[in-house]
């Protein structure tokens, strides 16, 4: 192991920490992530010349034709991106472009079923279960019969923040973010059950009225997916020793789904919602001659060993088996007496029908397991096989690829195409070539003889799979998105403050990559199935001095940016790129001349890329998605006041009172943009 990998031996106190985030996980002896470092980018350019000279043939430098082509095709018909650029912001509100027009829409706790109780901040966690979930992320706006104006919107919501969720108790305390209350070492029960129907899925109907803006519409398909609602495990996992549970004795059913953070879109219509940093929900107390003892498909994604869970939800006070299984020691004869497997059960991809409410979410085991961030389609043909594209967000982790073995038909496909296939983790060269290692039995050294006993070992243990095969260990990889014209794909790799000047490789070109890049490739013969790529950096952020563009310039006062994550292409191929800047490091030091985090856009083609919007005081700008006329996105705002210090919790000041004014307490929301003449969104 390197020296960099033990920089922040307490990983809470690294400058780009969030709440949630895992402890270093990445033991591996992998030599491939050192192999790189034989690169373009040498330490001694980027040392002595800067990127300026350093970093000029990863933009130009590899045969991405297709790219080229595209380019000098729009450069003669004009550019793709037609805003006035909007400034930094500091502020506590939503700035976008002139000639721009922003609605708020379903905030935390807006009634969407059942007895629709109004938000308050006395709700029950039973109201909860019929309301908006906290912290939005990833969404989708799927069309009722193709129309632009009326459709189900499908979202995340990744996790809670107490203080905010219970401020009728909280109120008053000085309490971190991530901060719950004991009494006598147990959890009030009704306060774990507002937290765990305070995440996973919300599905909700919305429509335009006449006056232009859009409403909740009650409607029977409206409903919440959370941490209690029961799922079916799909693939190769599937009724397995390692799904064995006091729950599910037969290894084939689970309950919820956790810090659910981007998602995907099918091609056969459904949703698909990413499990990301759920391994800090589970503790397990296991120990050997006084040590802990976790089995590695814990250990390797950072359950805690000992002490309380991230909320504590293992101790709520009437021990119901819904929140006792989060203790995941051995306490039974087996595993069908106890959760010793439960962490087992997450990490995965959830399927989820938005049409369909009565049919169970089902995890598909077969697109691996990590800290998923999100799941992108390359787009789906007749006759080839379905490619998915996956990032595991935490620190030197790794990019997958999912194959399927069978063939695409738009007219019989389903989740089943997710169950038999291949799974790839990425290894990047520095000559700005890749390959994809396969992740099944007998390759790349996962064999029995090297611990994978077979295909659902493997996929259990996907992390310890890649590191066996050689994947290249990135800077945190977040969202992806596939550019409809080129087949193009593209990777935000937000930030990476341990990496130093000796780990710098050319795939994560700069030494302590504060600031984040942007990653991109093409497949062989432009086939997604093929097994090698071609690939270069697409903008690298940063301040006017640090951040290169797409076409290799600097970065201005208009596009300057840190810490990319969210990714999506409209379907005019417009680029939408979203920022995370952590809640520690928010406007201050190198990250004091970015403002809030914001969102950008950029035409790949030409290289143009402006600021267009910036987000209140604490928050993340995450998730986005369009109506079919590209003339409405949606836009989500997620933990807004979250870089209030508990001092001024205490004091009843939060620094954001977003969107409700006033001393409201700051909610997550929907963003609703639109041109004031009705036009394309971005144009």
């Amino acid at each position: 192991m390197s020296a960099y990998e033990q920089d922040y031996p307490d990983h809470t106190q690294s400058p780009d920490y969030q709440p949630g985030d895992e402890p270093r996980c990445n033991l591996s002896a992998n030599e491939t992530f050192h192999d790189v470092l034989e690169t373009r980018l040498k330490r001694r350019d980027v040392l002595v010349g800067g990127l300026a000279t350093a970093i000029g043939a990863l933009f130009a430098g590899t045969a991405l034709n297709t790219v080229a082509r595209v380019a000098t095709a729009q450069a003669a018909s004009g550019g793709l991106v037609g805003f006035q650029p909007v400034p930094v912001s500091a502020a506590d509100t939503v700035v976008v472009p002139k000639g721009y027009k922003v609605q708020v829409l379903v905030p935390w706790g807006t009634p969407i079923s059942g007895a629709m109780p109004a938000f308050a901040a006395s709700n029950s966690g039973a109201d909860q279960a019929q309301q908006m979930g906290m912290h939005h992320d990833g969404m989708h706006f799927f069309p009722i019969e193709g129309s632009a104006t009326d459709g189900l919107l499908v979202m995340n919501h990744e996790y809670v923040e107490p203080r905010f969720l219970h401020a009728a108790r909280y109120a008053g305390k000085e309490l971190k973010s991530s901060e719950v209350l004991l009494e006598n070492g147990k959890r009030a029960d009704d306060e774990v059950l507002k937290e765990m129907n305070g995440h996973g899925i919300s599905v909700v109907r919305v429509k335009r009225g006449t006056d232009g803006a859009w409403a909740v519409v009650s409607d029977p398909h409206n409903r919440r997916v959370t941490a209690l609602t029961p799922m079916e495990i799909s693939g190769p996992v599937r009724g397995t020793a390692h799904l064995v549970t006091k729950y599910s004795p037969d290894g084939t059913r689970t309950r919820g789904t956790l810090n659910n953070c981007a998602h995907g879109v099918t091609p056969w219509n459904t949703y698909l919602a990413a499990e990301e940093n759920w391994a800090g929900y589970f503790r397990n107390g296991d120990q050997q001659d006084q040590k802990p003892n976790l089995p590695r498909e814990q250990a390797r994604y950072g359950v805690r060993a000992g002490g309380m869970s991230r909320y504590g939800w293992e101790l709520a006070e009437g021990g119901a088996d819904a929140y006792v299984r989060f203790d995941a020691s051995s306490t039974g004869d087996s595993a069908a007496q106890d959760y010793r497997n439960e962490p087992n059960g997450f990490g995965w991809v959830v399927e989820i029908d938005p049409f369909d409410p009565g049919e169970a979410p089902v995890k598909r085991t077969h697109l691996g397991r990590f800290a998923h961030e999100g799941v992108v389609f390359a787009p789906a043909v007749a006759g080839k096989p379905v490619v998915a594209y996956a990032g595991d967000d935490a620190r030197f982790e790794y990019i997958y690829k999912f194959v399927s073995a069978r063939l695409y038909d738009p007219a019989t496909a389903s989740g089943a195409l997710l169950d038999e296939g291949t799974l790839y983790a990425a290894r990047f060269n520095a000559d700005g070539s890749g390959e994809w290692l396969a992740l099944a039995p007998g390759q790349n050294g996962l064999t029995p003889e090297n611990g994978f006993a077979d295909l659902a070992d493997i996929l259990v243990n996907t992390r310890l799979a890649a590191d066996k095969a050689g994947a290249t260990k990135m800077d945190r990889p977040e969202w992806g998105a596939v550019d409809p014209r080129t087949g193009a794909v593209y990777f935000t790799l937000t930030n990476n403050s341990r990496r130093t000047e000796d780990q710098v490789d050319p795939a994560n070109p700069r030494a302590k990559s504060q600031y984040g890049h942007i990653i991109r490739w093409s497949e062989a013969r432009g086939d997604h199935a093929a097994t090698s790529f071609q690939w270069d950096i697409f903008v690298l952020g940063g301040d006017e001095q640090a951040g290169r563009g797409p076409n290799g310039q600097k970065l201005t006062a208009d596009n300057i940016f840190a810490c990319p994550d969210g990714l999506w292409f409209d379907s005019e191929a417009r680029l939408w790129i979203q920022t995370d800047i952590g809640e520690s490091a928010q406007n201050k030091g190198d990250m004091a001349v970015m403002g809030n985090n914001q969102m950008l856009c950029a035409d790949p083609a030409t290289g143009e890329m402006r600021r267009f919007l910036t987000g209140p005081v604490g928050q993340e700008i995450t998730g986005i998605t369009g109506t079919p006329d590209g003339r409405t996105i949606f836009v989500n705002v997620q933990h807004p006041g979250a870089t209030t210090a508990p001092k001024d919790w205490a004091a009843g000041k939060p620094v954001s009172h977003w969107p409700d004014g006033g001393s409201a307490i700051p909610r997550s929301a929907t963003l609703v943009i639109s041109r004031e003449d009705g036009g394309v969104v971005g144009s």
